[in-house]
């Protein structure tokens, strides 16, 4: 943000989502985010117009018709149908409205095996049950860096206690991670380095340890 970048929204899980200090901090840095909440978390919702009650989310989505829920199909790398409802709710310690989402993997709350709720501070113009499902998949690249960093890049790997000494063993790993997705995008490892397309970072990785481990013994060779 000191730089100047803003981004289009943050996504997060339920573990920051039911952190009402953290979306606080968010908002007053002006951010809009998509975050997880539990289950039991208690929400205001208008009955009438008059008459207000306070629900946790899982009795709302329980005591919602059939006809409320949206069906969206996703279309990712393993196809899956959601049936999805949003409303507009009061929250304690969070002034003003927000939205939240319901998303099931059945039509019915009886029915469904695995069901996902989420907290939004857009705007209801924005948040429809397609935004919503689009919008948090995204969230699963965070899992992909992740586990490349962390499993290939030694993100984790560090024994060192100075923040700014965290700092740099970060930065370090971030330089490696985008100098072999650019190589893993570009093809540049690809022309001399490998006997097959490199689609994955991993593979983009192993042509790059190819090129190191020539380069090294050829100094050897000459040195």
């Amino acid at each position: 943000l000191s730089r100047k970048y803003q981004p289009g929204i943050v996504i997060i899980d339920a573990g920051y989502g039911n952190n009402t200090s953290f979306l606080l901090a968010l908002e007053n840095r002006q951010l809009k985010y998509l975050g997880g909440i539990a289950k039991n978390r208690k929400l205001t919702i208008n009955v009438s117009e008059n008459i207000q009650q306070t629900i946790r989310i899982d009795e709302l989505a329980q005591n919602l018709p059939q006809e409320a829920f949206t069906e969206i199909k996703l279309n990712l790398d393993k196809p899956r149908t959601v049936w999805v409802v949003t409303r507009e709710v009061e929250i304690s310690n969070l002034k003003g409205k927000r939205n939240i989402a319901i998303v099931m993997n059945a039509a019915t709350f009886s029915q469904a095996t695995d069901i996902d709720y989420f907290i939004t501070n857009l705007s209801t113009s924005i948040v429809t049950p397609e935004w919503v499902v689009s919008t948090y998949s995204q969230r699963n690249w965070v899992e992909v860096f992740y586990r490349e960093a962390k499993g290939w890049l030694g993100l984790k790997e560090y024994q060192v206690r100075d923040k700014r000494s965290l700092l740099r063993h970060f930065i370090l790993v971030f330089c490696a991670y985008t100098f072999i997705l650019w190589h893993q995008m570009t093809g540049g490892l690809r022309r001399r380095w490998a006997n097959k397309p490199l689609n994955t970072f991993t593979e983009a990785l192993e042509a790059f340890r190819t090129a190191m481990s020539f380069r090294f013994f050829d100094w050897l060779t000459h040195n």
